[in-house]
């Protein structure tokens, strides 16, 4: 039997919260408006820029909304090209995925990121290689809509009965739903535990150990 296990990036794979938050905040700077609270950013990390900017901005122009979208896009790159841009793994999960592709798993990815930016991220942390199927941002209709999720049980060849899906966010959580895919969530990133299990998660992961039992269904 061919599995498939699907990650977000953000929040899951990696700890971008600093990193956001403060190009979100250099983002509204750019364009002389107030930026939204921490909180506010770090709730909206998942969607695409555009769906966070109508969430941060609910009383602002369509056109000061792109112009925030843009500068992020822009402020993201220059720190990334720079060698400036912090996203650690989290502890344990390049050993995860190592074990999991060398029992037999195809992996994946669906985020929220760029391809650019996840193709960057993936490289710097040497785990490229694991993936068969990356789908960012830049292709697909926000999360929670299943077309990314959908794209990549296509592109393995694997049935949504066959495949999971690991998130830290309801977006994520939600995604799987439906596609018709399990969904497991992770409690170190952007939305709480709670909230994941509300949104339809089979079950939410505190530690690295307690993912991978989950994602093998022990």
């Amino acid at each position: 039997m061919t599995r498939l296990a699907v990650f977000d990036c953000d929040g899951t794979l990696v700890d971008g919260q600093a990193a956001v938050c403060e190009t979100m905040e250099r983002a509204f700077a750019a364009i002389g408006s107030p930026p939204p609270e921490r909180n506010a950013i770090r709730r909206t990390v998942g969607l695409s820029l555009p769906l966070a900017m109508r969430q941060l901005m609910t009383d602002g122009r369509e056109a000061d909304r792109l112009q925030v979208v843009e500068a992020y896009k822009r402020l993201f790159r220059e720190t990334r090209l720079s060698g400036a841009l912090h996203e650690p793994l989290y502890d344990g999960m390049a050993d995860l995925l190592a074990r999991l592709d060398e029992d037999g798993w195809l992996l994946g990815v669906a985020t929220g990121k760029s391809d650019r930016g996840l193709h960057s991220c993936l490289e710097t942390h040497g785990i490229k290689q694991h993936f068969v199927t990356l789908h960012g941002a830049d292709r697909y209709p926000s999360k929670p809509h299943p077309a990314m999720l959908e794209a990549a049980l296509d592109e393995a060849g694997v049935g949504a009965d066959d495949a999971v899906m690991i998130g830290d966010t309801s977006f994520d959580i939600e995604m799987a739903g439906a596609a018709g895919v399990r969904a497991i969530g992770v409690a170190w990133g952007y939305h709480d535990p709670a909230e994941l299990m509300a949104a339809g998660a089979q079950s939410v992961a505190s530690t690295m150990e307690e993912l991978e039992n989950m994602i093998r269904g022990r």
